[in-house]
């Protein structure tokens, strides 16, 4: 009777189909619980290609939503980025909001986050020691830097970059020994950064791609000046990135050691699933807003979790994804 009820409500209509894929039905039996989606991924083993991409760096109730995202990391072999860690350089008074590692454990891949003009700064300042023992307090595996100059440009209590992230961050790299990724914060970036980016010794880069949370937007909204809505809208798709990165390492075969986190716009997991499938380099699927919006309560956030485990395990054995196409070559300069 709830087929008969609903069929006229299941209709679907051929302009819906999501043509990325290849279907096929045929070819497998469902997933189990021994379907592996298992990798090796910044040295340690997770479970599934999930991220859970650097979020809230506040205090206070914020730490019940961190606990949550640590718990949760735990159960599901799942990899963690904190948010902004910056309250934390000078004194211990909110230690507990970020001390997640005894949630997490030992083997599970877990980085602290500082933005670049922070890194500016305390290089600027002779106190790089800072960032060495933010690590080691927070037994992190290392640091997510996030590059932030619109952000920063429009937010009312903003920093201003004397130099340029790139300048920055290879200082960061001649003594900083632990693992380093870098992130932007929504906009992505452009093949001139990427390739820039790839020729560090850093470990990962996050795309943080346009499409999902834009931090200029939110700034601009925040602040009381001209509002540059324009500006809100410049950057680079994951799509667009993934693309841009195949064809450097199509022209750089060295930088397929480089791993990378596929974020920004990725709305559902078969967003995520296809990127993944057309990428060159390993990678895995990071979210923050997906995993923000449940944290507050366990149990939901357990079911969503499941329910993008169980996505992927459902894409792996049925459907194939077909080649990203890409419009916009990149010109020889940037290879």
């Amino acid at each position: 009777m709830d087929h008969i009820d609903l069929a006229i409500a299941a209709q679907t209509k051929r302009v819906e189909v999501d043509h990325r894929f290849f279907y096929e039905p045929l070819m497998s039996a469902h997933p189990n619980e021994e379907t592996d989606l298992s990798l090796l991924f910044l040295g340690k083993k997770l479970k599934a290609p999930l991220w859970v991409s650097s979020m809230t760096g506040g205090v206070g109730p914020a730490r019940h939503i961190n606990q949550n995202l640590a718990r949760l990391c735990h159960e599901f072999g799942l990899g963690m980025g904190l948010g902004s860690c910056r309250v934390l350089l000078d004194d211990d008074t909110y230690f507990k909001d970020f001390n997640l590692r005894p949630i997490l454990g030992p083997d599970l891949p877990l980085y602290a986050n500082l933005g670049i003009a922070q890194i500016e700064n305390l290089l600027a300042e002779r106190k790089h020691q800072k960032i060495t023992d933010l690590i080691t307090r927070l037994d992190a595996d290392g640091l997510v830097v996030h590059i932030n100059p619109l952000q920063e440009w429009f937010q009312p209590e903003g920093d201003r970059l004397k130099n340029s992230p790139i300048e920055t961050l290879a200082k960061l790299c001649d003594f900083f020994k632990s693992k380093i990724i870098v992130k932007e914060v929504g906009q992505g970036f452009g093949p001139e950064s990427l390739k820039a980016l790839l020729d560090l010794p850093i470990e990962a880069i996050e795309l943080a791609a346009f499409g999902g949370t834009n931090f200029t937007k939110l700034e601009q909204m925040r602040g009381e000046g001209v509002w540059m809505e324009s500006l809100s809208k410049v950057g680079h798709t994951a799509p667009e990135m993934v693309s841009m990165l195949n064809l450097l390492l199509r022209a750089h075969p060295e930088y397929k050691q480089k791993q990378i986190i596929i974020s920004g716009g990725v709305e559902n997991i078969l967003d995520g699933y296809f990127l993944r499938e057309n990428l060159m380099f390993t990678s895995v699927i990071g979210q923050a807003k997906n995993f923000l919006s449940h944290a507050q309560d366990y149990k939901e956030l357990q079911r969503f979790t499941e329910g993008l485990v169980n996505g992927l395990k459902i894409a792996k054995v049925f459907l194939v994804a077909r080649p990203l196409n890409s419009s916009q070559a990149l010109n020889e300069d940037y290879l």
